[in-house]
């Protein structure tokens, strides 16, 4: 694998190290870009423990078309000392990371944060309707709900009703789609309470557009709410 030019891994980990946690444990999220053919999707949820008070880093990369992790990955970070940093954390994660995204171009094709709706707008959370490019476009529209399943085992005595979430696509025209629907909830999601649409990336270069529909997962923390990210890549 050709090594990338030192400026541009420097540039990576300065951009990724920038900014910092807020109390919770709710993971800011970072795109990290598409590779040429729209086919891998990367993204960085970055953040300090609810209770440790431990930095941490997980670098996702996303096979777009079968909607699976790239093997391997994702890259998880923790700095187990509460003097660690947030950007200590961050600049670990691209350490390991950096390979993969040299190797398919990542920072060439940052694609569009289409629409964001961070946890701290007050808004339901449930519907986005956004255009794929800053142009004239067409407007679709993503809708999510949640749904009681049977909660697991291990999160009895957290909640007695797990929660799954169904997430539906509309284009301008044509009938509405059901993206995902859970009929179980995976051991990955630990103990959800709740779901918030928190934003779509689009990446238009591609043979097909790729849109990327962002979920925000909420658990029950040490000391309140956490925020982790889901990404679902579909196509439009």
């Amino acid at each position: 694998m050709a090594g990338a030019p030192l400026f541009a891994t420097l540039s990576l980990i300065a951009g990724l190290a920038a900014g910092t946690a807020s109390a919770g444990d709710f993971a800011t999220f970072v795109p990290i870009g598409f590779s040429d053919d729209g086919k891998v999707f990367a993204f960085e949820e970055y953040g300090v423990q609810d209770g440790s008070g431990f930095p941490y880093s997980n670098i996702f990369f996303i096979d777009t078309e079968n909607d699976s992790f790239l093997d391997g990955t994702p890259y998880r970070v923790r700095l187990d000392d509460e003097a660690a940093t947030v950007g200590g954390a961050r600049a670990a994660a691209v350490g390991e990371a950096i390979g993969l995204i040299q190797q398919y171009s990542l920072l060439d094709h940052p694609g569009w944060l289409a629409a964001f709706n961070p946890v701290t707008e007050e808004d339901t959370g449930d519907t986005l309707d956004y255009r794929s490019h800053p142009n004239l476009s067409p407007v679709y529209q993503l809708s999510l709900e949640d749904f009681p399943l049977p909660a697991r085992s291990a999160c009895a005595a957290v909640t007695e009703d797990g929660r799954g979430y169904r997430l539906t696509f509309t284009p301008p025209e044509g009938e509405s789609r059901v993206l995902h629907a859970d009929d179980r909830i995976p051991a990955s999601r630990g103990c959800p309470l709740g779901y918030r649409l928190g934003g779509v990336m689009t990446y238009l270069d591609a043979g097909s557009p790729v849109h990327v529909a962002l979920v925000n997962v909420l658990t029950q923390g040490f000391e309140g709410p956490d925020g982790r990210w889901l990404a679902l890549p579909f196509k439009p």
